[in-house]
């Protein structure tokens, strides 16, 4: 996967608003599953986006012994927050619509998930929306993707970097 186009770091372009999302599987082939969710929002969202590399992680928060593929894509919306949340999901039920969770509310296994990071360093907090992302510092899927494309990022609560946030995560 490849950067196209360039979005600057700052929260505001003249287009919009700068979104970070990170992008997950760990069920089925998981490079085309992370590859389709990609090809549309490029198809949603346009050419103008920078994409990670992707990282292999272990799953956080639940047991498994499938690992994620992750990646993290930025780029501009001009869609508010909410509206945007929507279109993730929308995107997501329409690569699969199984659920993240089991029944109890724990995490499960997954053809795709999309989280939204970051909505141009906004701190918004509804029973839809929480912004930043509430454990994007716990976890390094999202940090170390992060740090590749935008190094100068900074936590619109903590004023914390990328690297600053990883350097505080205890080693693999």
């Amino acid at each position: 996967m490849k950067k196209s186009g360039s979005v600057p770091e700052e929260e505001n372009t003249a287009n919009g608003v700068i979104a970070i999302v990170n992008i997950g599987s760990n069920l089925g082939n998981r490079r085309l599953n992370l590859a389709r969710a990609v090809g549309a929002l490029v198809n949603r969202f346009g050419l103008n986006y920078q994409i990670s590399h992707v990282v292999e992680s272990p799953p956080w928060g639940f047991s498994s012994d499938n690992a994620f593929l992750n990646v993290c894509m930025l780029f501009d919306t001009d869609l508010d927050g909410e509206e945007l949340l929507t279109e993730l999901q929308s995107i997501e039920r329409g690569i699969s619509p199984a659920s993240h969770r089991q029944a109890d509310g724990s995490y499960a296994d997954r053809v795709i998930d999309i989280d939204l990071v970051d909505f141009g360093r906004q701190v918004v907090s509804t029973p839809r929306l929480s912004l930043p992302h509430p454990r994007m510092a716990q976890r390094r899927f999202f940090l170390e993707p992060l740090a590749e494309i935008a190094p100068g990022y900074t936590h619109p609560l903590t004023g914390l970097t990328p690297a600053e946030m990883l350097a505080a995560l205890p080693l693999k």
